[in-house]
């Protein structure tokens, strides 16, 4: 028999234990769907150029229809003349839709390149230079193209174009064009359009001063074809040379009325008079025999004083609207109700109200003998918010919308129930509340709120210039509570991606589609009670991505900035104006805290009459990695020249530097130069624009501005609801 010791032996000893080795896997073991779905966020240019070279497997899938069939290289900003020439080369023949719109950058050689896309049905050209022997030279070949979008500028003349051209343009039937020079454009020669955008962006005068004629000029008054219209579009910037220009092609609507019309949008800032008989004849028209799925008109046919009023809004047809504007209309709350409350079977379908500047839209008959004029009705409001549950833009801006003291409701309260809000624009004095009415709101909110009037401090003054905000990260997060109406209104609307709020006497410096000069009014009593405890609450929004907060004078250190930086990290657009004293810019350490977490911010906006550009501001905006435009106004602001220039190379994806200041001319040009001299030969898509905001040249400069930055960033307005949803490409 074995011993003890040799059966001990024998027996199998056990394996010491290892730990498990983790799964390698490289990008191309994703199965081609899972990588076609990836392939579909990067650049084109990118794609094509760069990752196709990777391997054989990617080489392949990069040259999926898919992905080169519909090529986009708007906002693509790092893409050169170079590289687009070569994508263009590459994939010329199987390219469907290809959008170059804003890429102002590229040169004329390059434009020409799209010629080779033979096959193209979608072509977007906005902001690029077109001429009107290039548009012939091109259109003469690609004749299977069916959608367009241009600009028209200075020396285009239709009389240009070849047969071959205008047979293209007799086959299109979506047309979006932008007018910087009288012209009816291509207009005329497109005898199939059923889809007419047109943005007028005519200046009064000529760059040497001479006065401009709206009158068309000779072989430019071809009578446009409306008869197959669905969808009219004009937008037209302040300026009587766009109005003048703008009656032109709305004269031709009364001789060749569409029959198919579905959506009739006419944006005019001020008074648009007309003073023919045209327009009513075509209005008289749309009463009788449309059905409309998107509204908008001007606001001097609506309001009181216009032979309209009395019956326009009573006769139009709405059916399944989706879009309605009534932007700075005498909209009272009876006319409301006429066409979104009465009729609740049909806005169900409504996605998009704008409300902007209506001051009476929220008020009955009977509101007018009230103590309070500007306290809302809440049946009008409960009403709407009934009707219209599928709401995603709203926008009650640049108004004074109440909720009535003691009452214990609340505008917030109703808009609450809007579940599926995507954007929101608000006067601030609308999300104030005094604490009687907490009373209304959840149980669990009341002590909260009680507590926040405790760490106020009511009635206790708080010394400006010394930061008071939270340093303990843990600490700024724990103010986070619903406690307030306002509160309950974010907590409700998780999903929201873009909030508005704007003090509803705010008057920007360099307004987008107002007069410059205005009756500077103050800020509304409510708005001070909006203070940086509330700004805390937007820190909710996890999905924000649009913030613009104008006019807020209740914020004393702007410690609530911290919180929205801290959490909402998926904002990628923030607009911030007038906050606090204006004779002290307060919060400035608040923001530069609330910098350093923006990784996704891409565009900043900052108005301030005191605002300084200093270097620590711009330390601290060197922390948003993702920053692609930024714009200063301030009146007596000031900026440090050597900061400037170390954020810019340190920032390599920041294309666009507006600033608009105090400075001195000299010390404006010279940063100027410095920046187009220094960093233009790698950025082609550079735009600067530093000047004295309250020169007399200023115009000029923001003349030359590209149209793309100058709407989006550079010059103010409210946004939310300003167009309809998919309204081009």
């Amino acid at each position: 028999m074995e011993s003890g010791e040799e059966q001990a032996q024998a027996q199998p000893q056990p394996q010491p234990l290892t730990q498990p080795q983790p799964l390698s896997l490289s990008l191309t073991d994703f199965s081609d769907e899972i990588l076609l779905t990836i392939l579909r966020f990067v650049p084109s240019c990118d794609l094509l150029l760069n990752v196709r070279k990777v391997s054989r497997k990617l080489a392949a899938l990069c040259m999926d229809k898919s992905l080169i069939s519909s090529v986009t290289l708007h906002k693509e900003y790092q893409e050169s003349d170079t590289k687009v020439t070569s994508l263009l080369k590459e994939i010329a023949g199987d390219i469907q839709q290809l959008k170059l719109s804003g890429c102002y950058w590229l040169s004329g050689s390059t434009i020409d390149q799209v010629v080779k896309c033979k096959n193209i049905l979608k072509l977007d050209l906005t902001g690029c230079r077109m001429t009107s022997l290039r548009l012939s030279r091109m259109l003469s070949v690609l004749r299977n193209l069916r959608s367009l979008a241009l600009d028209v500028s200075q020396g285009f003349d239709v009389g240009q174009l070849s047969s071959e051209c205008k047979a293209t343009l007799g086959k299109v039937t979506e047309l979006k064009q932008t007018l910087f020079t009288p012209s009816y454009g291509i207009v005329p020669c497109c005898t199939n359009l059923e889809r007419l955008l047109l943005y007028f962006e005519i200046p009064d005068r000529t760059r040497e001063g001479e006065m401009l004629s709206g009158q068309l000029m000779v072989g430019q008054s071809n009578i446009p074809h409306y008869q197959n219209l669905k969808v009219f579009y004009a937008r037209l910037s302040p300026g009587y040379v766009n109005q003048e220009v703008g009656r032109f092609y709305l004269s031709v609507l009364s001789i060749r009325t569409p029959e198919n019309l579905r959506a009739f949008i006419l944006s005019v800032p001020g008074v648009f008079v007309d003073t023919g008989c045209s327009t009513r004849n075509f209005l008289d028209c749309m009463t009788k025999n449309f059905s409309l799925e998107a509204l908008q008109l001007p606001r001097s046919w609506l309001n009181g004083s216009s032979l309209l009023h009395s019956s326009l809004l009573h006769t139009i047809t709405l059916s399944n609207p989706v879009y309605l504007n009534f932007s700075h209309c005498i909209l009272s709350g009876c006319q409301l109700s006429h066409q979104i409350i009465n009729g609740g079977r049909n806005v169900q379908s409504l996605v998009s109200l704008n409300l902007s500047g209506c001051v009476h839209c929220l008020l009955s008959d009977c509101s007018v003998f009230r103590k309070a004029k500007d306290d809302i009705d809440f049946d009008v409001v409960e009403a709407l918010v009934n009707c219209c549950p599928n709401l995603r833009h709203l926008n009650l801006s640049a108004a004074h919308h109440h909720s009535p003291e003691g009452t214990g409701r609340h505008l917030c309260l109703l808009l609450a129930r809007l579940k599926q809000l995507r954007s929101l624009s608000l006067p601030v004095c609308c999300v104030a509340q005094s604490t009687k009415s907490a009373d209304k709101l959840p149980n669990h909110a009341v002590p909260a709120l009680q507590a926040q009037s405790v760490r106020r401090g009511l009635g206790k003054k708080v010394r400006i210039g010394v930061p008071t905000y939270p340093r303990n990260i843990q600490e700024q997060l724990s103010l986070s509570l619903p406690a307030t109406v306002f509160g309950t209104l974010l907590e409700n609307v998780p999903f929201l991606e873009e909030l508005e709020l704007i003090g509803s006497s705010f008057s920007s410096n360099v307004p987008r589609n107002e007069p410059a000069i205005r009756n500077v009014q103050p800020p509304c009593d409510r708005a001070q009670r909006i203070q940086d405890e509330e700004l805390v609450l937007i820190g909710h929004l996890q999905h924000l991505r649009s913030l613009t907060l104008a006019q807020l004078p209740g914020i004393l250190t702007g410690s609530g900035l911290i919180g929205i930086g801290l959490r909402c990290q998926q904002l990628q657009t923030l607009s911030l104006a007038n906050l606090g004293l204006l004779g002290k810019v307060a919060y400035m350490p608040a923001l530069c805290e609330m910098l350093k977490h923006c990784k996704q911010l891409k565009d900043l906006r900052l108005e301030q009459p005191y605002l300084s550009a200093s270097a620590q501001f711009f330390q601290a905006l060197g922390h948003c990695s993702s920053l692609e435009r930024f714009c200063i106004v301030s009146r007596h602001g000031t900026f440090q020249h050597d900061a400037v220039i170390s954020f810019m190379t340190k920032c390599s994806n920041v294309v666009m530097c507006h600033m608009f200041t105090g400075e001195t001319l000299v010390a404006c040009k010279n940063l100027q130069q410095t920046l187009i001299t220094g960093f233009q030969t790698d950025r082609p898509a550079l735009n600067v624009a530093i000047f004295p905001l309250l020169h007399e040249g200023l115009a000029d400069i923001i003349r030359d501005v590209p149209m793309m930055h100058l709407d989006e960033i550079t010059l103010f307005k409210s946004r939310v609801a300003e167009d309809p949803l998919h309204l081009w490409w």
